[in-house]
This record gives structure tokens, sequence and C-alpha cells, in this order.
């Protein structure tokens, strides 16, 4: 039998397809400085040359070439000698896009925290303090059996927390699961509660405004614009005293069990999350997928910045940002964090979240996703965040200890 090449073996099972396929020389894609760090591409024989453009945090272009498919097998790669972002994209029709990190633990904050970070919101909970939850709740049916359901409101600054809440049906005291939402002006699905109930969660959801939770209109869709010129006025700023509130009415509750409390949410329920933990200390865990909301100087300073996606060219916006960045709520989270980043994310960037995780002063871990684009639009992507975090909370549920590496 003769001897075939492992190049000839990969190209044989490719060459069928329309798209090259890449191979990263890291399964985990991140590689440190001055490392060769690239993909091995195989694809069908052709003549034609394919381009391909390679950024720095998907904002600097730092290499461009083409990748030479004639005998069916080529190499892209380039090298950093500083902590990066790798977004590369070729270009055929459609694109493909590629992610890569260059020694992503020694990304830093592409602006200064400002002094009076902390002084700012303790004064804002203070404020939130002296005002009564006032829970008013609400029975609602459901078909989950085994499982009560209400609509919930509370007292906040200026505004109200408004969600929906389930708890098993039985006497007991429940380990706490809070979930934020992720953008947009929705209704919410009762189902994200009484399922988790029918597993043995006190779970809340919160509606990132002050809606009814089965109240699809009501808000500005562009809210994440309002205020944004002061931190005063900023629309995120009774959002976030929502959120913290939350976490004051489960701890209010005596079928709670006193000390667990889970934070999870994806996109812009993620830097809800995050927030939350900032502002509340004591959580047990916090569980985010591709949050949004780091790094929104970002453009600044040779980053692309993502959602809420503020006006890099006005002062005063970017002067406001920096009291709603997870970047610097991040050093006040003592909670252990499980982060999921696509690599390949346009919508929360993987430069700012590398950032945010990297101001963390506990226990965190990243879950690299370096196929991954945002996950409504790669959700075929999210494979390992589905896994890793119902892991986490199985653990948890059943009384196990969430530690992280």
């Amino acid at each position: 039998m003769r001897n075939i090449s492992f190049a000839a073996l990969v190209f044989a099972a490719v060459a069928a397809a329309q798209s090259p396929t890449f191979t990263p020389f890291h399964e985990n894609g991140i590689y440190g400085l001055g490392e060769r760090a690239g993909w091995t591409v195989a694809a069908a024989p052709s003549a034609q040359p394919v381009p391909y453009v390679i950024r720095t945090n998907n904002a600097v272009t730092v290499q461009t070439g083409t990748l030479d498919l004639s005998s069916g097998i080529a190499t892209l790669e380039t090298k950093l000698d500083e902590p990066a972002m790798l977004y590369v994209e070729v270009q055929t029709t459609p694109p493909i896009h590629l992610g890569a990190a260059i020694a992503p633990t020694r990304l830093q904050p592409s602006v200064a925290r400002p002094a009076d970070f902390d002084s700012f919101w303790d004064a804002k909970l203070k404020a939130l303090a002296d005002i009564p939850i006032h829970a008013v709740l609400t029975p609602r049916e459901t078909t989950k059996p085994g499982v009560e359901l209400s609509t919930v409101m509370l007292d906040s600054v200026g505004s109200h927390v408004q969600g929906y809440l389930a708890k098993p049906a039985r006497e007991g005291k429940f380990p706490a699961l809070v979930i934020y939402q992720y953008a947009g002006v929705y209704a919410l699905r009762p189902e994200t509660v009484t399922d988790r109930a029918a597993e043995g969660w006190l779970a809340f959801d919160i509606d990132s405004h002050d809606l009814a939770p089965d109240q699809a209109t009501g808000a500005d869709t562009r809210y994440y614009t309002i205020g944004n010129t002061d931190r005063e006025a900023c629309y995120f700023l009774d959002m976030y005293l929502r959120d913290a509130r939350a976490i004051d009415y489960i701890r209010s509750r005596p079928d709670w069990d006193g000390k667990t409390i889970v934070l999870t949410g994806t996109s812009m329920g993620g830097q809800q999350s995050l927030v939350t933990a900032a502002l509340r200390p004591g959580v047990t865990a916090v569980l985010v997928n591709e949050p949004s909301g780091a790094d929104s100087n970002g453009d600044l300073h040779g980053r692309k910045a993502g959602y809420p996606n503020w006006d890099s060219k006005n002062p005063k916006v970017m002067q406001t940002a920096v009291y709603f960045d997870t970047v610097n709520f991040a050093p006040r989270i003592q909670a252990p964090v499980l982060a999921a980043i696509g690599f390949i994310d346009t919508i929360s960037p993987p430069a700012g979240l590398w950032t945010m995780v990297n101001q963390i002063p506990g226990a965190k871990q990243v879950i690299s996703m370096i196929e991954s684009d945002h996950n409504n639009l790669t959700p075929e992507k999210q494979g390992e965040w589905n896994a890793r975090s119902k892991a986490a909370l199985n653990l948890i549920l059943n009384g196990g200890e969430f530690k992280l590496r």
C-alpha cells in the first residue's frame, strides 16, 4: 500500500467542498507573543488566488495577501508582538471570517477607570437602599406541572423592576437563578422561568425595561442612546439599579435558601449579570454568554467597539460611557465568572471581553468559541457554552461547589 501524506488526506476529505476549510494551528485559537499563529487551508485546487485581510481587534489592518490554492493546500499565518485579537476576512463569496487570540490575558483597558467610579455607584446604591422594595406579585396560570408562576413588580429609583418569577409548588427553600435579558424591546417567555422552577430553582426573569413581562412594546427601541451624554440621565443607570433591586428582592424572600444566587444572561443579559455581580456582592456564580457593554471607547484606541455602539465622535458620550462599561465594573466582582467569548463576534467584540475578564480579581474562566460570531448569528457554534453552562447549573442546583480553574 502506497504512503499517503497527511496533507493529501486532509485535501481528499474536503476536495468536494465549495468553500475552503481552515484548521487552526492551536485548537483553542490562543497564541503567545511572537508565536506563529494561523490556519492550514484545504480546498479544491483552483488557479484563482483568494485575497484575505488580517486586522487586529477588527480595527487595524496589519496584513493582506492571497491564498495560493493551486495545490489544494495553503497556510494563512502571521505573528504579533503585542496582545490583540486577530480578525481575518477571507474574501470568498460569501466572505469567511476567522478569529484568534494573541496573549489575550494581557489585554488591558483602552481608557483609565474614572477615579470617582466607585463613589458614583455607591451613592446610587445608597439612594436605592432608601426606597422600600414594595413587592407586588400577581399569580399567573401555567401549564407546567408542579410550578407556581407570578408576575412581579418592585419599586426602584425612578422606575420599577418587572418580570416573571416561578418556584416549585411545594414547601421549602430554593436556590435562586436570576436571568437578565438580551437587547431589544419584547415580551418575555414564561417558560424561561417555569422550566427552571420545574428543576428546583427559584427563578426570576427580569425585563430590561420598566414594562410588564407580557408587554412587547412601550419602550423606545433606541433606548440605548437615551441620555448617553450625561451619566445622571443615561438609560442604563435605571436599568442597572433595577437589576440590583432584583437581588434585594430575592434575598428578602423566605423561600430562598439563604445562600445561592446565580446570575446569567446572553449579550445585554450578560452585561447586566456582570454589572449586578459588581453592585451586589455575595452571589454564587455568574454565567455569561458573549456579554455586551465592554470597551465602549474602543473605537478611539484601535479596537472595534460593539453594543451599545455609542458615538465615539462625541466626547460627552465617551465620558458617560466609562461609567456604564463592564470593564470598569469588573474589579468589583467577587463571584466566580464563566464567560463565553466568540472570537469573530462583531456585536460583543472579543478584545473588550478579554479585557473585562482580565480585570476580575477572583476566579474566572473563558470559554473560547473560536468560530462563533454573536449567538443569534451563529447559533450552531454555541455548543460549548450550552454544555458548560448547563453543567454548572446542574452542579449548583444539586448542592455542588462551583469552582473554576
